[in-house]
């Protein structure tokens, strides 16, 4: 995967959120990580309200994003689909089932009012 400069991480962060909304992605967010992990530059956290949404948002963002030569590193939890995670380098998509993802309350860890972009809203 080729290295991105922060810029280019921040346009696929709201293209994959964009792609999020367009399929009734709930609840999307861009949190930049940058200052906090070296993991990547962005979070890109979305909820979906059953495991078949939760697999299909995954599905879409990956068929999309693959149309332009963009291919997740790694994905982890499309067999369980309550929590989808698809590592694209600097951006690092989250995606939930709504109740997996109050359990994990995963932005209360990395987000604050500074770093957090909710989209759509």
């Amino acid at each position: 995967m080729k290295t991105m400069t922060k810029e280019q991480a921040y346009e696929l962060a709201k293209k994959i959120a964009a792609v999020l909304d367009e399929k009734k992605g709930r609840d999307i967010v861009i949190i930049d990580i940058s200052e906090k992990s070296v993991l990547a530059d962005y979070f890109v956290i979305a909820s979906g309200k059953s495991t078949t949404a939760v697999k299909s948002l995954c599905d879409n963002v990956e068929e999309k994003l693959s149309k332009e030569g963009i291919d997740p590193a790694r994905r982890d939890g499309m067999n369980e689909t309550k929590w989808i995670v698809m590592d694209y380098g600097s951006v690092i998509l989250h995606v939930f089932h709504e109740e997996t993802r109050e359990y994990y309350r995963l932005e209360r860890l990395w987000a604050d009012e500074a770093n957090c972009e909710h989209y759509g809203e």
